[in-house]
């Protein structure tokens, strides 16, 4: 099925055309026809399935609906408000909005911190209809009286799981007390943990739901495999894996931003070209490392969990967790950066004595064993006994027995739900 019988204008088709999109997704074939019949919407979608173009376009093709008339004078009012988790995020959605809008009088703006304020406030003085912001910054702006959030027609919580693990509960409190009762509301989550479910109750009015995935579960074409390996021989073994199997585009995942760092720097020392990213990083740091990344100029880079949200390349072949994630569910949104729009990756993880509690934790969100697989001259030493992680949960090993194999791993299922735990971080 094409696009054509989902109802958009010929402009958005023609702009669509152009990215090389022919056939929606499964996502996009249910969400964009329930956005235009001005439905309320709660979808539950992995990063990868095509859902920023699920409901950037029916918002698109509602606001350019000149049928619709708006303020008779002045200048129009901003009228869809698109809240996400993370700075690249948002620059990566408000860059499918500039693409789809090419043909249309519209105007987009995105809204993060790390960026000079006084350049937003000067954007804010000419036409903006579409706004991507994450939460903080554009509270700032409200603090300030730089912004009216009055005529606001859609709201998007994009990746609203996200939202919650990081504590934006209050933030999002605050800016829907801003925005008109009468609005349609989309919220877009990977997972639904009760938190979501509350959410979704107090926003939602009579919502469609869409799920074109079993929650939290994994891309059907990742492979999954775990090395086991002592605590300070990670690096060796992940340099190792990097130049023995050639890889060329590795994003690496670590639990903290001191450890981002000092593995880029271990690498960079190997002849591996390497960048960290994290919260720590400037603005322009980070965009300028994503840049090198997704063009393949970069061959590592190396974030934490929340830095690593609105990384979207089609076809990222590996993702490696140097550091186990501390909460189970996020092992679903960090591999959801390989395997995207049906193409195949691998997951590579490399585990210590200390995160066996945290490989368990996993194995019973996904529902589903991870391979395992010693490398030859990094067998783990029996006599290291496990200590507490730092900055992450105490992993005392239990009830996890590694199954070593002489393959490079195999495909899991998918799973069934998991209630979150979350954790709360500061964007």
């Amino acid at each position: 099925m094409s696009f054509l019988p989902l109802g958009l204008s010929d402009e958005i088709i023609r702009a669509v055309t152009e990215r090389g999109y022919t056939i929606p997704t499964p996502i996009q074939l249910e969400s964009i026809p329930a956005i235009l019949s001005g439905r309320d919407l709660l979808a539950g979608a992995q990063t990868g399935t095509g859902k920023t173009a699920g409901f950037t376009l029916p918002i698109l093709h509602q606001l350019s609906d000149k049928s619709i008339k708006g303020p008779s004078s002045g200048r129009p009012p901003i009228r869809a408000l698109i809240l996400v988790p993370t700075r690249e995020l948002a620059a990566q959605v408000e860059e499918s909005v500039c693409d789809y809008s090419k043909y249309l009088k519209l105007s987009s703006m995105v809204m993060i911190g790390g960026i000079n304020i006084k350049k937003q406030i000067s954007r804010l003085r000419s036409r903006v209809d579409i706004l991507v912001a994450t939460p903080g910054r554009l509270l700032d702006h409200v603090q300030q009286k730089n912004i009216d959030l009055s005529n606001i027609q859609v709201l998007v919580l994009d990746e609203a799981d996200r939202m919650l693990d990081m504590g934006f509960i209050r933030d999002i409190k605050k800016i829907l007390k801003l925005l008109p009762e009468k609005r349609q509301n989309l919220l877009f989550s990977a997972t639904f943990s009760n938190e979501i479910q509350l959410l979704a109750e107090d926003l939602l009015n009579k919502p469609v739901m869409i799920e074109v995935a079993q929650r939290n579960a994994t891309a059907d074409k990742v492979t999954h495999i775990v090395h086991p390996v002592d605590r300070e021989r990670k690096r060796n073994l992940l340099a190792y894996l990097i130049k023995e199997n050639r890889w060329k585009q590795v994003l690496v995942f670590t639990r903290t931003k001191h450890g981002a760092n000092k593995l880029a720097e271990y690498l960079v020392a190997n002849n591996i070209p390497s960048l960290a990213i994290h919260g720590n990083k400037s603005q322009s740091a980070r965009t300028r490392a994503l840049a090198e990344f997704k063009t393949g100029s970069l061959q590592v880079l190396v974030a934490t969990d929340i830095a690593a949200r609105g990384i979207d390349i089609n076809e990222l072949p590996h993702v490696v967790n140097f550091d186990l994630p501390s909460v189970a569910e996020d092992y679903v949104h960090r591999i959801g950066r390989t395997g995207r729009a049906g193409a195949e990756g691998d997951a590579v993880s490399l585990v210590c004595v200390d995160e066996h509690k945290l490989l368990a934790d996993i194995v019973r969100v996904i529902k589903c064993d991870l391979p395992s697989m010693v490398i030859k001259g990094f067998e783990p030493d029996p006599k290291i006994k496990a200590e507490p992680i730092k900055n992450g949960r105490s992993s005392a090993p239990r009830g996890v027995t590694f199954k070593p194999r002489t393959s490079k791993g195999r495909r899991i299922s998918k799973s069934a739900p998991k209630k979150s735990t979350g954790s709360k971080h500061r964007y």
